[in-house]
C-alpha cells in the first residue's frame, strides 16, 4: 500500500498525461500517466494496463482530462516500432466517424499484426574464426573444407544457406561451430523485398495507351490529390498503363499501393509486374502466413516496401510515404466489407488519398455508376482506352433465348451452345463455361415429401458438393453428409438435386466430350495463390481445354487461346430485387465476356437467357454500355436512390427472435422523420436467420447532401438496446441480404 501511494503521489505531482487509443471496440481514447524516462510522441506504440491485463495502444494526442489523477494508470513502456503516421491516425478517425464505428475497432484493422510491433530478431550467421582445424583437433573432411572455402573471403552466411552452397548437411556446419573453426555472429533481419527497377523498358504502348500514360504520369508528377478513372475495355492494357504511374511514383521516392478485389486476380498480374520491374511486389491477403504478415507489416511501416498489391485490408497498412493508390476493378462488390467495421474499400481509398494529398487511379472496364456520376459532376477526371491491345477485337456477343432453344431434359446446355463447344474443341481452341453457382446443385429435396435440406443456422438451402460428398451452407460454412433418411418424413434417402452448379455442369459436359480436359474453377476448389498460379499455367500451356467456373474466372485473366465463353444462366443475378441487380449483372457478364478473343483469334460469347428482352441483355449484345448506364442513372435519380440519394441500413440481430423484433419495433417508433427522409422497415432480412442469429432490417433513405450520420446518431441514442441484441450500421449498403 505504501508503494502504491508513492506512485500515485508522483503521478499527481507530475500531471503528465496523454490519450492512448486501444485497438478495442471502445468509444474513444483513454488517459494514461506519462512516467519519468518515457517521452512518447503522437503515433508511438505503447504498452499500457487495462484492468488486469496489458495491451498495446497508440499515443493519440492530448489527454481528455476526464479521469482524475487518483485513477490514472501509468504507461508501462514504449515499443521499438515506427510510429503510426499522422495521416494514418487521421484516416482511422475519419473511417470511424463515417461508418459510426468505435475508433478502436478501426484501429484494430490498422494494428492487425501485433507481433510486427516487436523488434525483429537478429538472424544467426557464421564466419571464419582465427583457429585452424588441425590445431583445434578437427579432421578436415572434403565437406568441411568446402564450408571453410566459402567463408574464406566471403561475408558471414546463414547456416542453411551455407550448408546448401557447400553441399553438406546442417550438421557439418554445426560441428565446425562447436569446434571453434567458425564462429557465430548476429546479422540484422533481412528484408525479402527487392527494389523495383523503374528503368526497365515496359511493353510497347499504343497511341491511346501513351495518352493515358502521359495523363497519369502528369497527375503523379504534379503531386496533390486527384482521382482519375482509367476506363478501358477488357484487354486494353489498363494494367501496363498504370504501371507507368507506379514507376513515376517510385521515381519521386514514394510508395504505391494497388488494391485488387480478389487474390485470384494476382497470378498473371504478378507476372506482368515482374516483366515490367524485374521483381515481385509485396503482397497482402488472407493466405499469407503469420510470419509473412509480420515481416510485410514491419517492412511497410519502415518504408522498405516500395509497391504492395493486396486485398481491401491493405488500405489500413501504415505506409509512411504513400504517393499513389490504384484500385483495380473498382466496380467490384468484393471491395465492400460486410462484417465488423462495414466499409467500401474503394470509397475509403479515395479518402485515404485525399488525406495523404496524393493521386488515386480507379481502373475498370465496367465502372460503377457512382464513379461515372463523379466523373460527370467533375469530381473525378477520366482517361479512356477504347480498343484492345495488340490488334485484338472485342468478341461477338449473342443471346440464346432458352424459350426458343431449350436444352434436352435434365440438361443445362442448349443445342446452340453445345454446337459452339464442339466447334471450338475441333479447332483446338479453348472454351469457358460460366455459372455463378458453386457445388453440384443449389437445392436438394426429398422426392417422397418435398422437404428441402436447409441450414440449421441460416435461412438458406444447403448446396450439394458431390465431389466432396457433403451438403454445405455458403453463408456460415455449416456442412454435413447427405442423411440416410429424410429428416422430415424419415423415408429412406431418395433425394433430388435441383438446378445446376458447376460440378453438375462439368458432369454434363464430360458426357458430351469425355476426352476433353476439364477444370472446375471455384473458390472452394482452389487452395490459394499457388493453386491459382498452377491453373493459370495449365491454361496458358493448353493443358486444359475447357474451364467451368464461377465469378473467380470472370475477370483479370488473359488466356490467348480462349475463344469461346458460354454463360449458362445469364439471368441469375437479376432476381432478388436489389438496387444494383441490373448494374451488377451487366458488369459481371461484360467481364466474363471479356475473357474471349483477347489475342489474335476472334472470340465468341453466348448468353443463355429466358429474358432476351431485358435491358441488360440488349445492352450487352448492342455494346451499348453508355445507353444502359444512362437508363440506370435516370431510374435511380427518379427514385432518389444512390448515387443521387443516400442510404443507411440498420441490421438488428440476436439469438432470440422476440427480443430482436421488440428492438426493431422500438427503433421504428423512434425513426427520424422530416422532408427528404424516409425509413423503410423493420422487415425480416432475406437471410432472416444467419449463423444462428435472427435478423431484421431498417433502411434510412435521405437526399444526397444530408448528414446521414447525424440522423443515425440521434436515432440510435434514443433507443435502449438489450445486451443480447446487436445493431450494425451499414452506411451506403451494397448487399441487402
Amino acid at each position: 500500500m505504501a508503494m502504491e501511494n508513492t506512485i500515485r503521489a508522483a503521478v499527481m505531482g507530475a500531471e503528465r498525461r496523454l490519450a492512448v487509443l486501444l485497438p478495442l471496440p471502445l468509444s474513444g481514447a483513454y488517459d494514461y500517466a506519462i512516467p519519468d524516462g518515457i517521452e512518447p510522441a503522437s503515433g508511438d506504440f505503447l504498452r499500457v494496463p487495462l484492468g488486469s491485463r496489458e495491451v498495446i495502444g497508440v499515443a493519440w494526442g492530448e489527454a481528455t482530462g476526464e479521469v482524475g489523477s487518483h485513477r490514472l494508470k501509468p504507461i508501462l513502456g514504449r515499443l521499438d516500432a515506427p510510429l503510426m503516421p499522422e495521416v494514418m491516425r487521421r484516416f482511422v478517425e475519419w473511417v470511424a466517424h463515417y461508418t459510426l464505428s468505435p475508433p478502436g475497432a478501426v484501429l484494430r484493422m490498422a494494428m492487425s499484426v501485433s507481433a510486427a510491433l516487436e523488434s525483429p530478431k537478429a538472424q544467426i550467421a557464421y564466419r571464419r574464426a582465427a583457429g585452424e582445424p588441425e590445431a583445434l583437433g578437427l579432421r578436415l573432411t572434403p565437406g568441411r573444407a568446402r564450408v571453410l572455402a566459402i567463408l574464406a573471403d566471403g561475408p558471414p552466411r546463414h547456416p542453411l544457406e551455407l550448408a546448401r552452397e557447400a553441399g553438406v548437411s546442417p550438421a557439418v556446419v554445426k560441428s565446425l561451430a562447436q569446434s571453434g573453426v567458425i564462429e557465430q555472429v548476429e546479422l540484422p533481419a533481412r528484408t525479402p523485398f527487392d527494389v523495383p527497377d523503374i528503368s526497365r523498358a515496359g511493353v510497347a504502348h499504343t497511341p491511346d495507351q501513351l495518352i493515358a500514360v502521359d495523363a497519369l504520369r502528369a497527375r503523379v508528377e504534379a503531386g496533390g490529390y486527384s482521382v482519375t478513372l482509367l476506363d478501358g475495355v477488357a484487354g486494353s492494357g489498363k494494367t501496363e498503363v498504370y504501371f507507368e504511374a507506379i514507376a513515376a511514383t517510385l521515381a519521386a521516392g514514394r510508395q504505391a499501393l494497388v488494391l485488387v478485389p480478389e487474390i485470384a486476380l494476382t497470378s498473371q498480374w504478378l507476372a506482368r509486374f515482374r516483366n515490367r520491374f524485374g521483381v515481385e511486389p509485396a503482397q497482402w491477403h488472407s493466405d499469407l502466413s503469420a510470419s509473412q504478415r509480420r515481416i510485410t507489416w514491419r517492412a511497410i511501416a519502415e518504408g522498405r516496401v516500395q509497391v504492395l498489391v493486396g486485398a481491401r485490408s491493405a488500405l489500413f497498412l501504415p505506409f509512411p510515404r504513400l504517393g499513389l493508390i490504384v484500385v483495380d476493378e473498382e466496380h467490384d462488390h468484393s471491395f465492400k466489407q460486410e462484417d465488423g467495421v462495414i466499409y467500401h474499400a474503394r470509397d475509403m481509398a479515395v479518402v485515404r488519398a485525399r488525406l495523404g494529398d496524393h493521386p488515386i487511379v480507379l481502373a475498370s472496364a465496367t465502372p460503377s455508376l457512382e464513379t461515372i456520376e463523379n466523373v460527370r459532376q467533375g469530381r473525378y477526371s477520366i482517361v479512356k482506352l477504347p480498343d484492345r491491345h495488340g490488334g485484338a477485337v472485342l468478341p461477338e456477343i449473342k443471346l440464346i433465348d432458352m424459350r426458343l432453344d431449350p436444352p434436352p431434359r435434365q440438361s443445362w446446355l442448349s443445342p446452340t451452345l453445345r454446337a459452339a463447344l464442339a466447334e471450338t474443341l475441333e479447332a483446338k481452341e479453348q472454351a469457358m463455361l460460366f455459372l455463378n453457382r458453386r457445388g453440384y446443385a443449389p437445392l436438394t429435396l426429398c422426392r417422397s415429401c418435398g422437404h428441402r435440406m436447409q441450414c440449421p443456422q441460416c435461412t438458406a438451402w444447403l448446396v450439394e458438393h458431390r465431389l466432396a460428398g457433403k451438403l454445405q451452407c455458403h453463408h456460415c460454412g455449416f456442412s454435413t453428409i447427405l442423411p440416410a433418411a429424410c429428416p422430415a418424413c424419415h423415408a429412406p434417402a431418395n433425394f433430388a438435386a435441383c438446378g445446376p452448379g458447376v460440378e453438375r455442369l462439368a458432369e454434363e459436359f464430360r458426357s458430351l466430350h469425355p476426352d476433353a480436359r476439364v477444370a472446375i474453377v471455384a473458390s472452394d476448389t482452389l487452395g490459394g495463390p499457388e493453386a491459382i498460379a498452377e491453373l493459370v499455367r495449365q491454361v496458358a500451356e493448353h493443358e486444359i481445354d475447357v474451364l467451368i467456373g464461377t465469378q473467380i474466372v470472370a475477370k483479370g485473366h488473359h488466356f490467348p487461346m480462349l475463344t469461346l465463353v458460354g454463360v449458362v444462366d445469364a439471368d441469375l443475378g437479376l432476381d432478388g430485387g436489389e438496387l444494383r441487380a441490373a448494374e451488377r449483372t451487366y458488369q459481371l457478364l461484360a467481364q466474363v465476356a471479356g475473357r474471349a478473343g483477347r489475342a489474335m483469334l476472334p472470340g465468341r460469347v453466348f448468353l443463355q437467357t429466358y429474358r432476351a428482352e431485358h435491358p441488360v441483355m440488349q445492352a450487352l449484345i448492342g455494346s451499348d454500355r453508355e445507353g444502359f448506364l444512362a437508363a440506370e442513372a435516370e431510374a435511380r435519380q427518379r427514385g432518389g436512390w444512390p448515387p443521387f440519394g443516400r442510404l443507411a441500413a440498420l441490421i438488428v440481430s440476436g439469438p432470440y427472435e422476440d427480443t430482436v423484433d421488440r428492438t426493431a419495433r422500438a427503433l421504428a417508433r423512434k425513426a427520424p422523420h422530416g422532408e427528404g427522409i424516409e425509413v423503410l422497415g423493420p422487415a425480416p432480412a432475406p437471410l432472416a436467420l444467419l449463423r444462428g442469429r435472427f435478423r431484421r432490417r431498417l433502411l434510412l433513405k435521405t437526399r444526397r447532401g444530408a448528414n446521414i450520420q447525424a440522423y443515425l446518431r440521434r436515432w440510435l441514442d434514443s433507443v435502449e438496446v438489450p445486451s443480447s441484441v446487436r445493431v450494425q450500421v451499414d452506411i451506403d449498403p451494397y448487399s441487402f441480404l
